[in-house]
């Protein structure tokens, strides 16, 4: 008979959380009340792209529902079993489409791989593509009309239709390790229980929980998590409304906070500094337009 996993649990405040300690004192997993993001730990892991790097132990995967105060310890245990096996988690998952990532396939179905922004207009990109453009196939949201692909838009993802692939799509399929899928919808919902199309509804409406609110630009760190999405008034042409989202991935070599998104200057997803720094701290573009943070 296998010996039972012991746990021991601490509540936080600020927002109000649960850590999940082992018999050594181990951090295990942290988990949100209201949110689906649980930051467990596992293997030690570096992602990179060009000269930008961030390494850690920490691994991000979705709850069954919004935590509710009540940890599930078998779905703890599959979690970080899960974690040893490298079974990807959210942020494995964002990696496989930035630039040059290998396709990867569901049957006939490409589902994985470099993924660009959207097709060139006169002046730039164009906006709009979402994880089922870039798949190519029509998706079906309960409730609402069905979506069918914008075909100029294949493989393309913009900021907010990439955050939906990983954190959606992407556990909607079989095999995914077990069930931790975010439910989506085209428009905001007033229940607060799926993740909305543009960056601004789901800075609004999606689920979870809002970390830091819309304000000034964000200057201190101390609550933004791994995994926590993050939301930038960057474009003054659209006046003062959200306009891009990227996903808090950690801090890099030279201990700044980097941020992975999908952009019209990189034409598609980047951790690195391609069209400005990915960097929620210092003086360039994204840091002086970083608004909000929401954890999921």
């Amino acid at each position: 008979m296998s010996t039972p996993i012991l746990y021991s649990y601490r509540h936080l405040a600020d927002p109000d959380r649960i850590e999940v300690r082992d018999s050594k004192d181990r951090v295990l997993a942290t988990f949100t009340n209201g949110a689906y993001t649980v930051v467990l730990s596992g293997p030690r892991r570096r992602f990179a792209e060009s000269t930008a790097s961030v390494a850690h132990a920490k691994w991000v995967r979705a709850y069954t529902q919004p935590f509710d105060g009540k940890v599930d310890g078998e779905w703890l245990k599959q979690a970080l079993a899960a974690n040893e096996a490298r079974v990807p988690d959210v942020l494995a998952l964002a990696m496989q489409y930035i630039r040059g990532a290998p396709k990867i396939l569901e049957g006939d179905l490409q589902i994985a791989g470099d993924a660009h922004y959207g097709p060139r207009t006169a002046k730039s990109r164009e906006e709009g593509a979402d994880f089922n453009d870039y798949l190519g196939v029509t998706w079906t949201y309960p409730g609402e009309h069905d979506d069918p692909p914008e075909h100029r838009q294949f493989r393309c993802v913009d900021c907010s239709g990439y955050l939906r692939m990983v954190w959606g799509y992407r556990h909607h399929l079989p095999g995914a390790g077990y069930e931790d899928r975010v439910p989506l919808s085209l428009a905001s919902r007033a229940d607060h229980r799926t993740m909305p199309r543009r960056a601004h509804q789901i800075y609004r409406s999606a689920p979870g929980v809002i970390i830091i609110p819309r304000g000034q630009p964000v200057t201190d760190f101390s609550l933004l998590g791994i995994g926590d999405l993050v939301f930038f008034d960057a474009d003054t042409a659209d006046g003062r409304r959200i306009d891009h989202v990227g996903m808090y991935l950690g801090r890099d070599g030279e201990r700044r906070y980097r941020f992975i998104s999908s952009r019209k200057t990189r034409n598609g997803p980047t951790l690195a500094d391609y069209g400005g720094a990915s960097l929620l701290d210092g003086t360039k573009l994204y840091a002086r337009s970083f608004c909000a943070v929401r954890r999921i």
